[in-house]
């Protein structure tokens, strides 16, 4: 297994530091809004590789934060006049139904800031015991010049940084590039007593403590989205290996950008999405098989023309696993045929293709071509005369490959009553050639929302 590693600009062979085990924090939201569609590429691409991961037999850790006190959630709470837990308890709860939806689930760790305040004192402590932050009127900053191997994760050098990166410019500190790591308390602000005084973690801090307190001192991947490589992730790489003398992480993964109409996501354009506004046309289904029909370190451009293409992409493979299913109800048990053997011999080879392609640094793009490669197969050598046994094997392959991304989870739906027995009249009709009932019926049945097939393999339906 293979993957690019943002740290060295190249595909690595994939080593675990504990064999079996994978150790992996990706960075998670700032809960003071609904998350966008940008921030859901990212939350299922890490959803996706731990999926993966397990599929491949490892143990897996994952832990992905919750930011619940910071300037916008302050804000926010200012603006709706409650207090800033209220805000990132709401917003918090929010996220896991958004994510859910998407078929996102949860990590096996969600720290809060708030909740590891005494972790993230103990680090800048011993950030400063040794000599690496410093001071000033409550503030505690990190002193970027007493790191040496700063910019190596972002490819810049110090110079580069102070001349053309965007930092808030403090005459208090030594050097422009040197970052927060504690804030004093200002008025009507959440605040904590820390050896500096009252105040609140800055950003990057929090990330190295529970990172630390979760996974231990080194992990095998940190990730999240590109915008993060700076300053996030270089500040968080600086202070974790300058207060541990050892790598933060092995492997660090990051997600292309998503752009939408090939214009930046931004909400003065009016382009600027969540799930939950998607769901208004799309079943979220869709927007994951979209997103992972893409490899996840490229751009994704998002238009409505896109999303329709990866709504018939994903009912195709619906149509198959349905097609599937309606011959393993109708099939009879019988010995399996030789030239079922023949075929079933060769399903095999789709799942070592599907491994190949997502051994590569994670190429869903890839598999689910796969996927689809196995589709045009089942549907060539399939027919109503297949035996129970072959059909099962087809359709648990399907479901094992397209399970490890989180696609086609969806039940069949039970129709009522009352229009399975329109269905079966409808059938009725057709035998007896009475073909004047039987468009009668079929009319009824679309007024109730319900569309009618008539295929090879018997009558199918679907709700409009």
């Amino acid at each position: 297994m293979k993957l690019y590693n943002t740290l060295t600009r190249k595909k690595e062979t994939f080593v675990p530091i504990v064999p079996g085990e994978i150790k992996m924090y990706a960075c998670g939201p700032t809960v003071y809004n609904y998350f966008h569609i940008g921030n859901a590429r990212t939350f299922m691409t890490f959803d996706g590789m731990r999926r993966y991961f397990q599929y491949r037999g490892y143990r897996v850790t994952f832990v992905q934060n919750f930011t619940d006190i910071d300037d916008k959630i302050i804000q926010k709470a200012q603006e709706e006049n409650i207090s800033p837990k209220e805000v990132s308890e709401k917003y918090i709860r929010e996220y896991f139904q958004d994510a859910e939806s998407l078929g996102i689930q949860k990590a096996d760790f969600h720290p809060k800031v708030t909740e590891n305040i005494s972790e993230i004192i103990s680090f800048i402590q011993s950030l400063q015991d040794k000599g690496y932050a410093y001071e000033v009127k409550g503030d505690v900053y990190f002193d970027v010049d007493k790191f040496n191997g700063y910019g190596k994760l972002s490819k810049q050098s110090i110079d580069d940084l102070q001349s053309g990166a965007r930092i808030e410019v403090n005459e208090e500190k030594k050097s422009p590039l040197d970052f927060v790591l504690w804030k004093s308390a200002k008025e009507n602000e959440p605040s904590w007593e820390s050896p500096w005084g009252e105040g609140r973690p800055g950003w990057h801090i929090e990330c190295s403590a529970m990172a630390k307190k979760y996974l231990g001192e080194t992990i095998d991947i940190h990730g999240g989205g590109g915008d993060l490589v700076f300053p996030h992730h270089e500040n968080e790489l600086a202070q974790t290996e300058a207060a541990q003398d050892k790598p933060f992480a092995n492997y660090w993964v990051h997600v292309g950008y998503l752009n939408v109409d090939n214009k930046k996501m931004s909400k003065s354009l009016n382009n600027f999405f969540t799930p939950r506004d998607i769901s208004r046309e799309y079943d979220l289904e869709v927007i994951r098989f979209f997103m992972f029909s893409a490899h996840y370190r490229n751009p994704i451009n998002f238009s409505k023309e896109l999303v329709e293409a990866a709504k018939n992409g994903l009912d195709r493979l619906y149509n198959s696993k349905e097609n599937l299913e309606h011959l393993i109800e109708n099939a009879k048990d019988k010995e399996i045929k030789a030239i079922e053997k023949e075929w079933i011999g060769k399903l095999p080879d789709f799942r070592d293709s599907y491994v190949k392609a997502m051994d590569d640094d994670f190429n869903t793009a890839d598999g689910i071509a796969v996927l689809f490669d196995l589709v045009r197969f089942i549907n060539s050598n399939i027919s109503p005369e297949s035996s129970r046994a072959a059909l099962n094997t087809a359709y648990e392959l399907l479901l094992e490959l397209a399970g490890v991304l989180g696609l086609l989870n969806k039940r069949k739906e039970i129709l009522n009553t009352e229009i399975e027995e329109l269905i079966d009249k409808r059938q009725q009709a057709r035998k007896e050639k009475n073909y004047q009932l039987a468009d009668e019926i079929r009319n009824q049945l679309k007024e109730r929302g319900i569309v009618l097939e008539d295929t090879p393999q018997g009558v199918k339906w679907k709700r409009l």
